[in-house]
């Protein structure tokens, strides 16, 4: 049986609920009782950042991590706020500093976060290394793949950052903001063609059946996808009949 009172329990209610400045007031009436309360010290940070707190919830994030330098809940909170402050340097020490010191705790979350840091300084080469580090541990990271699109692209190696979008497309099709992306690298080439069918959504594998295909019917690339596209309405709508 759950117990209701547990602070655990009231505490994600709270924060469920969104109801921050209660979930702070019950934190600080634990730490009025005990100073050195980790599940409150934690948490208050927690609802400071939530509060747009930031100086504030860093504070509570140090006194944590002055009694366990790792903590991770806390870094993650103390970067967040950081990154909130855009004080990304800072971001990009207790980073590093992580590596350094525990390697073991190294993951991709990490080297996105400093890989970000990076690009947001305009220091694009070395985040390119964070993310190419991340893809290491995980080559399925659709994070670190269309960040290493972004920092390809302000470096302005365009056709590669075109294949690195087109591999973070087809790990997470629903990303809104690739296919603009993508339309605009083509734009920058010089393929016309490529940039409209960017633009709609499609895929780089595709696109090249499409264009060939528009040259064996000896129509634009824009009839042809046209064609295409109203073909799938009719065998979906045959489909349901």
């Amino acid at each position: 049986m759950i117990n209701l009172l547990d602070p655990s329990n009231v505490i994600t209610r709270m924060f469920d609920a969104k109801r921050y400045d209660d979930m702070y007031n019950y934190c600080k009436g634990m730490l009025e009782k005990d100073p050195e309360e980790m599940i409150a010290l934690q948490n208050i940070s927690l609802a400071l950042i939530h509060m747009e707190q930031y100086p504030e919830a860093i504070q509570y994030c140090d006194k944590v991590l002055t009694m366990k330098n790792f903590d991770m809940y806390a870094q993650k909170n103390k970067i967040y706020a950081l990154e909130c402050l855009s004080e990304y340097d800072k971001v990009i020490e207790i980073c590093q500093k992580i590596i350094s010191d525990r390697p073991d705790m190294v993951d991709t979350w990490l080297l996105n976060t400093m890989g970000i840091s990076f690009n947001k300084l305009d220091r694009h080469r070395e985040a390119l290394e964070c993310y190419e580090r991340s893809l290491k541990l995980d080559q399925n990271d659709a994070t670190a793949l269309m960040n290493k699109a972004i920092s390809l692209s302000h470096l302005g190696r365009y056709n590669q950052a075109v294949e690195y979008y087109d591999m973070a497309q087809r790990l997470d099709f629903e990303a809104s903001d690739i296919p603009l992306a993508k339309s605009k690298l083509y734009e920058k080439i010089g393929l016309a063609d490529e940039a409209f069918l960017a633009a709609q959504g499609v895929l780089n594998q595709d696109m090249k059946r499409i264009i060939l295909d528009a040259k064996k019917n000896k129509c634009t690339v824009f009839h042809q996808f046209c064609e295409e596209e109203f073909a799938k309405i009719d065998s979906a709508r045959s489909g349901q009949q």
